[in-house]
């Protein structure tokens, strides 16, 4: 198992140079793991790029539905005190935003605090650094 940044899991959705790299990934690593929130940070990603005229609502809609293949085969990690209360703490030891600390502390969660050895793909640059400083074991050059 390894644990899936939503900046990783957009070009699973999607059609771009990275999209063959990382399905590898998922197919080397196992299952995903990734924070509950993730559908919702995918979908806002997806909606940015319609508007930003990036792709069409239809290409948007294809993406969505490979999102929801790939909501069905991983495990989330649910909303819990002890994932609000690491996340409360991570913006100010590693300069994250708010939705960054969460996806970090939903890995730390998952790894029940002991990132060594845990595998984080991750394609932002901020939040990998964080994971990486942690311990995890970061693929985020792909």
């Amino acid at each position: 198992m390894t644990f899936w940044d939503a900046s990783a899991v957009v070009p699973l959705c999607l059609h771009e140079p990275r999209t063959s790299r990382l399905r590898r990934l998922v197919r080397q690593h196992g299952r995903q793991v990734v924070w509950w929130g993730t559908p919702v940070e995918v979908h806002g990603a997806l909606a940015r790029m319609v508007r930003d005229r990036v792709f069409t609502e239809p290409a948007r809609d294809q993406a969505s539905a490979r999102l929801e293949v790939l909501r069905r085969a991983w495990f989330e990690v649910q909303p819990t005190e002890r994932l609000r209360s690491l996340a409360e703490m991570l913006p100010s030891q590693f300069d994250l935003r708010a939705g960054d600390a969460l996806q970090l502390a939903a890995a730390l969660v998952w790894s029940r605090e002991r990132p060594r050895g845990r595998v984080f793909v991750c394609l932002d640059r901020r939040l990998s650094e964080a994971a990486d400083r942690l311990g995890y074991s970061v693929i985020s050059d792909v």
